[in-house]
């Protein structure tokens, strides 16, 4: 019994059609479909596909396709033949043409075939090269399968001598790996790429964090940690490495330059917040009412009218995260603040730190930043960027009271933050 599944003209480019059984499979390399082969029409050496060659490059030839039960009789009509074996991947083998513009099921059973590939006019194909809708057909294939025990790959005749080439192309190919040598390539593969993918993770997580990657408290940390991360990343990670007494100090200075700033450290509700956080005991009304606190600032007519505009952070060294696999570079060491004179260092011994200040009932706040340059025209109000500087610096995890505090007092400075960070990388040296 034979079942004619293709019978007619199919498109053939670069002198190529193909067996496909695999799903999502775009075929193999001309190298790897002929590896170890003695035959070099029909390429079978990966498993669930078929290279067949032509001899035109581009345009129409005549292509039959027939599924026996039993090996058929060879035609002598036929110049060129050889014979391969061939095991579909799934129950869904087709013929396909170059980029898969056409295809025909071939109805093929998940079973070992024996697959016999004849040609003729090949030579006359081949100098022609490409064939028009108005010209006759030049070469024409069949292709025959039935079951069969796997077996050697062979030329049953040869005629043609693009045919001889293509066999003395296959005979050079070294033989295709095993089973067991491509399970371990893709295995060693896997693991390059695992490795690629956990390098790709460190370089993206260093760069976020300024070139270092942070300690367990300082990723846990929250608050506004990735705000100040964009200012002064080396300071950061100073902050998490100087110790709770050290933050505490940092702290509350933050939280003192933001109010001078403000022009509010001598209002009385904010200076008693200010001697509770350097006491270390928990903020005084209204900071124990994030409302409370507000509607304060809002109807007390000594607090001045200023503004400032948004900070701008520094450039970065690079936009992007790095490259795939350069790892963390070392994040050079800050450099060692001036020692602050006048009253700044008056001031500055002013700031013992204190036991650690509980945060129950400390007011949330929340900071905007801008991406980019900010618009000139915009400006914020000093006094309520420089009260959420004092809740900041009242929160019970010392480290991110530094942190938030800090932020917060950047925001209070605007476009003079940077002498603002200048004190305090001079204070957290010199506490460490």
């Amino acid at each position: 019994m034979v079942r004619r599944v293709v019978d007619g003209e199919v498109h053939v480019h670069y002198g190529q059609i193909y067996v496909e059984s695999a799903p999502d499979s775009y075929g193999p390399d001309l190298a790897e479909a002929f590896a170890g082969q003695n035959a070099g029409l029909c390429g079978a050496a990966i498993p669930g596909t078929l290279w067949l060659t032509t001899g035109l490059h581009t345009g129409n030839v005549g292509f039959t396709v027939e599924v026996h039960d039993q090996a058929p009789l060879l035609d002598a009509v036929w110049e060129d033949v050889v014979e391969v074996s061939f095991r579909p991947a799934s129950p869904h083998g087709m013929l396909m043409q170059w980029a898969g513009e056409a295809c025909w099921d071939l109805g093929l059973e998940e079973t070992d075939y024996r697959v016999r590939y004849c040609a003729k006019g090949m030579d006359q194909a081949r100098r022609e090269d490409t064939r028009m809708d108005d010209e006759p057909q030049l070469d024409s294939y069949l292709l025959q399968l039935w079951p069969a025990e796997p077996a050697a790959d062979r030329v049953l005749k040869q005629t043609a001598a693009i045919a001889a080439y293509w066999h003395g192309y296959a005979r050079e190919r070294p033989p295709p790996p095993t089973p067991d040598e491509r399970a371990e390539a893709e295995r060693q593969a896997r693991l390059r790429q695992e490795q690629d993918e956990r390098e790709q993770r460190l370089a993206l997580d260093c760069w976020q964090w300024g070139g270092r990657l942070p300690s367990q408290a300082l990723r846990a940390v929250g608050g506004n940690v990735r705000g100040l991360l964009s200012f002064d990343p080396a300071l950061v990670h100073a902050l998490d490495a100087a110790g709770p007494d050290v933050q505490r100090a940092v702290a509350l200075l933050a939280a003192r330059r933001a109010c001078e700033a403000a022009g509010v450290a001598c209002l009385d509700w904010i200076a008693a917040a200010l001697t509770a956080l350097a006491e270390g005991r928990p903020l005084p009304p209204p900071f124990d009412e994030p409302a409370l606190m507000w509607q304060t600032l809002a109807r007390d007519p000594r607090v001045p009218q200023r503004t400032v505009g948004r900070p701008v952070p520094p450039q970065r060294p690079s936009s992007r995260p790095p490259a795939l696999g350069t790892g963390c570079e070392p994040m050079p060491k800050p450099e060692q603040a001036p020692r602050p004179v006048g009253p700044a260092a008056a001031m500055n011994r002013q700031y013992a730190p204190g036991p650690p200040v509980p945060r129950t009932g400390a007011a949330p706040h929340v900071m905007a930043v801008t991406v980019g340059a900010p618009d000139p025209s915009l400006r914020m109000s000093q006094p309520h960027l420089a009260l959420p500087a004092v809740t900041g610096a009242a929160e019970a995890d010392p480290l991110r009271a530094a942190l938030d505090a800090v932020y917060a007092a950047v925001a209070t400075y605007g476009e003079d933050y940077p002498a603002l960070l200048e004190e305090i990388r001079f204070v957290s040296a010199a506490g460490a």
